[in-house]
């Protein structure tokens, strides 16, 4: 199955994270889950998640949440710089960045690694392999597009946390659900959140 990097940083949209991370152990994938200090911020403002901070914690909390055994999630701090993901020799088919950060989006496009959450994109680019950025800021400033043209020019995927309404969704669950199945999709993990367009009449 598949090994993804998962990070979850301090934009508005958390949900849009614990939605793929609930997909993706679904799906059997194996997942590597990084959380900012932000982002858990952002979660107690946003959703009445309250998920530990304390990684070992919130590693036993989530396995028993969506169980699942430790092999199939591993939890790191942003400090670990010798978690797997922070190394290209380390097997990993995709990252995903979901919701990313104005800061997030910035650190990355210039190589800052400050984190682990920087470091594992930083490898992801330099290895060639799939990046997922999902940012959520509302207007864009230039600053924000420029760095996501310069990601793309890099070979990141950009996927504004933008969803459609052609299906016309009927709660916030369903527009969480869009933009989580064009993630998947773009990941080549089975989806049923969202039927294939198949035209109007």
């Amino acid at each position: 199955m598949k090994n993804i990097a998962l990070a979850i940083t301090g934009a508005s949209g958390v949900q849009y994270g614990v939605r793929l991370l609930q997909c993706l152990l679904s799906a059997g994938a194996h997942v590597q889950l990084m959380i900012s200090d932000a982002a858990f911020e952002v979660m107690e403002i946003e959703t009445d998640f309250r998920w530990p901070r304390d990684h070992q914690q919130l590693a036993e909390y989530l396995t028993k949440l969506y169980k699942v055994d430790g092999s199939q999630l591993r939890i790191y701090g942003k400090q670990q710089w010798l978690a797997p993901v922070a190394s290209g020799s380390s097997p990993l088919d995709a990252m995903v960045i979901v919701p990313c950060s104005g800061g997030t989006l910035s650190a990355i496009s210039c190589g800052a690694s400050n984190n682990l959450i920087e470091r594992a994109a930083d490898v992801a680019l330099k290895e060639r392999r799939q990046l997922i950025m999902v940012p959520r800021e509302a207007p864009y400033s230039r600053i924000h597009l420029e760095n996501m043209l310069k990601l793309t020019e890099m070979g990141a995927v950009i996927i504004p946390a933008s969803p459609g309404l052609y299906q016309r969704p009927q709660s916030v669950e369903d527009m969480i659900d869009f933009i989580v199945a064009r993630i998947l999709d773009q990941l080549s993990i089975e989806q049923k959140l969202l039927p294939i367009w198949d035209g109007v009449e």
